[in-house]
């Protein structure tokens, strides 16, 4: 039996800046998803965003996470509001 590949977590400034803004109960709702992306960075409900190969989002309640899988580190660089396009601004 093979083990689960791990990968290391790496959460940019900007999506760190973002996530301490949250109320606590996002914060820990938001935290847990992006946690369960060390074990499966492509969980069901992932999706790949057109034009950027490696970059992919997930959503976790009213909230986007957007990152990046390169080798073995996942990177979080950013964190917005799901029904806010500027979440997607600046890629």
């Amino acid at each position: 039996m093979t083990e689960a590949k791990q990968y290391k977590l790496n959460i940019k400034k900007s999506a760190r800046k973002e996530l301490l803004k949250l109320q606590p109960k996002f914060f820990k709702q938001v935290m847990s998803k992006i946690l369960s992306l060390i074990d499966n960075p492509k969980p069901q409900d992932y999706k790949a965003l057109q034009g950027y190969p490696d970059l992919y989002r997930v959503d976790q309640g009213e909230f986007r996470i957007l990152y990046k899988i390169q080798e073995e580190e996942i990177q979080i660089f950013r964190v917005g509001k799901r029904n806010d396009d500027e979440v997607y601004e600046n890629l």
